[in-house]
């Protein structure tokens, strides 16, 4: 087993279960950043040389071997560039779940299986039945099967998920149990390359100044001014610079992101409401036939509304079952179906339309 080990506690408890349960273990970091200095503001970000002698200490209190792996490059490459590019082209991209489809479990899981290694072990909190079927974690406040359903069935088969069925509290008091450094360190919050969370700045660096106009979807008349329309996201509210009063006096949110224009277009809360979602790129690991009745999540965290889902034409095609507000292009619309021993993953693809 290959257990990739981030420095944080969840992985090394993951690594040192997996080495209890019998398992020949060898511990791998992935150095992900070109300046592993940039990564980390007090507990933001990860990936730093810290994270990389904090997995080194807990592999030696486990006692199994440790490698680091520089996947700088690729994680740039297919994580960090497309982050980018999907604001500018007006989506609001999920950098982790990207992660997990790109690195974690394709060309991590490529190179150790290329090694010899039958599957990867993660800290991820979620769950693998029997089945072979990806469940929620026990501890729905830190679960993580809605970055994780982006994986196939092939990838699922080599992955191993150790702490699915415990909470946070439980992993930190058993990292404290067995000696692990890490029990106590903090959680890594947001984008873990933004490490001082500034998304608006990290992006303006990148894209530049692209100032264009606000308009208000109900008058079509041009409100407001920004300095580049990847700053925006659907729903937002806050920094808006609305230099003209909307009618009915009711805050403005931003309805769509339009990059051929420049424009930022903005209306009522109301206007955000959302019954139908189209996704691209579906991955299903269930065998289904015709509408299937589930419950859909659309957000890192966020609830879960019930659905009527098809695949349709290479896409995924969600009937609402009640209206769902703010909804983003190029977030992940993930398909539940509830049961009694967690909710079992039926698929996933990235929202591309709204309706």
């Amino acid at each position: 087993m290959l257990a990739a080990m981030s420095g944080g506690v969840d992985s090394a408890v993951a690594a040192a279960r997996a080495v209890a349960a019998g398992h020949d273990v060898t511990g791998v970091h992935l150095a992900l950043a070109r300046n592993p200095q940039t990564y980390r503001t007090g507990a933001r970000g990860c990936c730093t040389l810290e994270d990389s002698r904090d997995a080194r200490r807990a592999a030696d209190v486990i006692g199994i071997p440790f490698y680091v792996w520089d996947m700088a490059e690729q994680f740039h490459e297919d994580v960090v560039d497309d982050f980018v590019a999907e604001y500018a082209a007006g989506r609001t991209p999920n950098p982790c779940l990207r992660c997990n489809e790109k690195i974690k479990f394709a060309a991590v899981l490529d190179r150790a299986v290329a090694l010899g290694f039958d599957a990867v072990v993660t800290g991820h909190h979620a769950r693998l039945g029997s089945d072979g079927l990806l469940r929620r974690s026990v501890d729905l406040a830190k679960d993580q099967s809605y970055v994780l359903a982006v994986l196939t069935r092939a990838q699922l088969d080599r992955a191993m998920f150790p702490l699915g069925d415990s909470t946070k509290a439980q992993v930190r008091a058993e990292a404290a149990e067995r000696g692990l450094a890490v029990a106590d360190k903090p959680d890594s919050h947001d984008i873990c390359f933004i490490a001082d969370g500034d998304t608006k700045r990290f992006l303006a660096e990148r894209l530049g100044s692209a100032p264009g106009d606000i308009v208000d979807a109900t008058t079509g008349a041009v409100i407001g001014q920004h300095e580049g329309a990847y700053a925006y996201t659907v729903g937002q509210r806050r920094g808006l610079d609305l230099r003209v009063s909307a009618p009915d006096r009711q805050p403005r949110y931003v309805l769509s992101i339009t990059p051929v224009t420049n424009t930022v277009t903005v209306g009522p809360a109301s206007s955000l409401d959302v019954t139908g979602v189209v996704g691209e790129r579906p991955v299903w690991t269930v065998p289904t036939e015709g509408a299937v009745a589930c419950e859909v999540q659309m957000r890192a965290h966020g609830e879960t509304l019930p659905a009527t889902v098809r695949l349709e034409d290479g896409r995924l095609v969600a009937a609402l079952g009640r209206a769902a507000r703010g909804i983003a292009t190029g977030q992940a619309i993930v398909c539940y179906e509830p049961s009694p021993d967690g909710d079992i993953v039926l698929g996933s693809a990235t929202i591309s339309q709204t309706s």
